[in-house]
């Protein structure tokens, strides 16, 4: 028979193991202090993204391991690509990445498909951002992704320049436009789908009738702009211009606003290095990771660094946005950009 210190030990001993099962790789619940010394042990944090190799990107990564003395591996890949790897591994029980950097709307879908991604866990940075950027239980914002209309300013004059997203319906533009594909999931079927809702059906309809030429490598048909092959290019991402200083191009942000895609963090299931992950998303809400965006042209999530940027920045880091695509309405959208652009 047990003694009642024997007993009390052994309760002692299993509430402890028990925590310790629940709650196999967190470090939260002994303060910030000690998911940092954790996720310093950790050593590392796999983090895929669509950042494609953005400057920026890099810059606040490699900030981020001169802070913490932590390596950061990380995977570009294009939204519907990102998704299925992280589905691929997961179903095969295989779990590499510990964050992801991807749309809303792909964090919604995943969490409706499948048990990919877990909660995220506190993130102190969380309360500098701005409305009407919020997080939540499984998700933090990043960054917001903007979209308006690169032009060869050798070939569209001035007085030519597009002002509203409407001028695209020119005739002067029909078979002239490049555009990034609008049928699949990615930054075409986005600014399809924000741009039917706001502007009506008419418009796509009389932009179909324009005949834009589809490609699917955005950062090369800036370039083939640039270049002269086409006069216009849509959608631009901000910040995918921002490295095209130089050469004869320029992005207009239409008077309507900017399509955009709202850019967030989550944990992925099982990750193996969870508190250097959280270590990561808190960094990207530092006021000098976000300045580094914004600068990059893209629109921070933080409170006062938009005003920041550099002169040249200052106006994508402040543009008006028309709204984000919505996951209920994608497979309607990318139904309707099917039959538009058989």
């Amino acid at each position: 028979m047990l003694t009642k210190l024997k007993r009390t030990a052994l309760a002692i001993g299993l509430t402890g193991l028990l925590a310790s099962l629940a709650f196999p790789a967190s470090a939260q619940d002994g303060g910030w202090d000690s998911v940092v010394a954790a996720g310093k042990k950790e050593g590392k944090v796999v983090v895929y993204s669509m950042a494609l190799g953005a400057p920026y990107y890099l810059a606040v990564l490699k900030s981020f391991e001169a802070k913490y003395g932590i390596k950061v591996e990380s995977l570009d890949l294009r939204a519907s690509e990102l998704a299925e790897r992280v589905r691929t591994e997961q179903a095969a029980g295989r779990f590499l990445g510990d964050t992801e950097i991807i749309t809303t709307t792909m964090i919604e879908e995943q969490r409706k498909t499948g048990d990919y991604i877990q909660a995220v866990g506190t993130i102190p940075n969380v309360k500098n951002l701005r409305a009407p950027f919020k997080a939540t239980e499984v998700s933090v914002p990043a960054y917001v992704q903007p979209m308006g209309i690169l032009i060869n300013t050798r070939i569209v004059k001035p007085e030519d320049e597009p002002k509203s997203w409407e001028d695209l319906n020119d005739p002067r533009w029909k078979g002239k436009i490049l555009s990034d594909d609008m049928r699949p999931l990615g930054s075409g079927n986005t600014m399809f789908a924000i741009l039917q809702k706001k502007l009506g059906a008419a418009f796509n309809e009389k932009l179909a009738e324009q005949k834009p030429v589809f490609s699917r490598d955005m950062r090369n048909d800036a370039r083939r702009v640039a270049r002269g092959e086409y006069p216009i290019y849509v959608p631009q991402i901000f910040a995918f211009a921002s490295d095209l200083k130089g050469l004869p191009v320029k992005v207009v942000i239409p008077k309507e606003g900017a399509p955009y895609a709202m850019m967030e963090f989550a944990m992925l299931k099982n990750a193996a290095h969870p508190n250097a992950a959280r270590l990561l998303i808190n960094h990207f809400l530092e006021a000098e990771s976000q300045l580094l965006y914004a600068n990059g042209w893209m629109l921070p999530v933080v409170e006062g660094v938009a005003d920041r940027a550099n002169d040249d920045a200052k106006a994508f880091a402040n543009a008006k946005l028309m709204g984000p695509a919505l996951l209920e309405e994608r497979p309607a959208m990318m139904e309707l950009a099917k039959k538009l652009y058989q």
